[in-house]
């Protein structure tokens, strides 16, 4: 009896942890984050959890730093993936060719990938470090002055987009050489036939061929740089002041240091809005250049 029960429905157990997994860890926690979005929680009050409907969301929306925040944001997003998508086009094309030591440089590039992000953060201080940084030892030795990088209000998020674009770019390399070998060699014969040169190869079938996959990294890339959380905390903590806070950093201190859970979980929410409205944006154009 059980054995047939087990034979009947087994399509559905089988798939069972997975979904149980994805409830736990992924459905209740949005869930309770919105939850909290309408309460004013506060750890520090001893009132405890008290619903207060949109009054969290309209306190959250006056807070400067809140507006300031989202900026960032953006800034930090645009900014690091259109130089990633550029570099990474560019690597991978040059990759798509045969020469001596491809490989090796094809192996060099998983290095900043597998490095880890509070790691890629230390050394990159060093870098920038304002007396010791060799950044400024070279700014040095051609008679230019110092720069004070991440602890300067006008060049820190410059700077963490120059640290997010050496450790991601890879990732979009190795995606759109992944799509290059996918091409089909016959639109290339084709034009080689009708004499179309390099350059009209590249612009006219190569990127429009190529175009799926170079939005579908960039869409990967953009909902991580939308949320970078780790890079910045190790290397700035979201100073100097509050310069390269963005919305992932105010929220946890807004948690973790205010202590104020309800106005956190309505910036949280926001975050969330932006990257499913960005993501349905940018798979919306993908699929206009597949058709």
């Amino acid at each position: 009896m059980k054995k047939d029960f087990v034979e009947r429905n087994i399509k559905y157990i089988f798939p069972l942890p997975a979904l149980i997994f994805v409830v736990v860890l992924m459905v209740f926690p949005v869930c309770y984050t919105f939850y909290l979005s309408f309460t004013d929680w506060t750890l520090t009050n001893a009132s405890g959890i008290n619903f207060v409907g949109l009054e969290s969301y309209f306190n959250v929306i006056k807070e400067p730093r809140f507006l300031a925040a989202i900026g960032r944001t953006f800034y930090f997003t645009f900014g690091a993936v259109i130089f990633e998508g550029l570099l990474g086009l560019t690597i991978a094309l040059l990759l798509n060719k045969n020469f001596t030591g491809k490989g090796i440089i094809k192996g060099a590039l998983l290095l900043p990938l597998v490095a880890t992000p509070v790691a890629i953060g230390i050394v990159w201080n060093l870098f920038y470090d304002p007396t010791i940084g060799i950044l400024n030892w070279v700014l040095s030795s051609l008679n230019l002055p110092p720069n004070g990088f991440v602890t300067d209000t006008a060049t820190v998020m410059p700077s963490l987009i120059l640290v997010d674009v050496w450790q991601w770019t890879p990732m979009i390399t190795l995606i759109v050489m992944a799509g290059l070998a996918g091409l089909s060699s016959e639109p290339f014969e084709s034009a080689i036939v009708d004499g179309a040169n390099p350059r009209q190869v590249l612009f006219r079938i190569t990127l429009p061929m190529l175009m799926p996959t170079l939005l579908t990294a960039l869409i990967l890339r953009s909902i991580d740089a939308l949320k970078t959380y780790d890079i910045i905390y190790a290397m700035t903590g979201g100073g100097p002041g509050y310069a390269s806070e963005n919305l992932n950093i105010l929220a946890f201190k807004y948690s973790f240091q205010y202590f104020r859970m309800g106005q956190s979980a309505v910036m949280l929410v926001f975050l969330f809005i932006i990257v499913s409205l960005f993501t349905l944006g940018v798979m919306k154009l993908r699929t206009r250049f597949e058709l």
